[in-house]
């Protein structure tokens, strides 16, 4: 795997780690501006739980993309690497769908330089 490729991917992982801090313990107005989403409906708490609920998944990826840049090594590490980009990739799109466009940029165009730098 080559430098660029280590480069995009520790990004992503640090990018997935922001998106847990932002999702689980960053306050309701800093969350209703990040997402894009009324402060009235952040603050409600099922919002609240339905924000942690997504954190987790986000940090567990971020860890798990880390993980995989000391933990693999191989054909193994770049299929897996590959998989979790194509992972972020997918929930960038539905994301950038569904709630605000900013995802496209944020969270699905970095998936798609890291892919893209583990196929060529």
């Amino acid at each position: 795997m080559n430098l660029i490729s280590i480069i995009l991917i520790g990004l992503l992982g640090i990018l997935h780690l922001g998106f847990m801090y932002l999702e689980m313990f960053a306050p309701p107005a800093l969350q209703s501006k990040s997402f894009g989403m009324p402060l009235s409906f952040v603050t409600q708490p099922n919002a609240q739980v339905a924000l942690k609920n997504q954190g987790i998944y986000n940090g567990a990826l971020g860890v798990v993309l880390l993980l995989s840049l000391g933990l693999l090594s191989g054909s193994g590490q770049v299929i897996t690497l590959r998989l979790l980009a194509g992972f972020v990739i997918v929930v960038g799109v539905y994301g950038g769908t569904t709630v605000t466009k900013k995802i496209y940029a944020m969270q699905a165009l970095p998936g798609v330089l890291a892919l893209i730098s583990l196929i060529v």
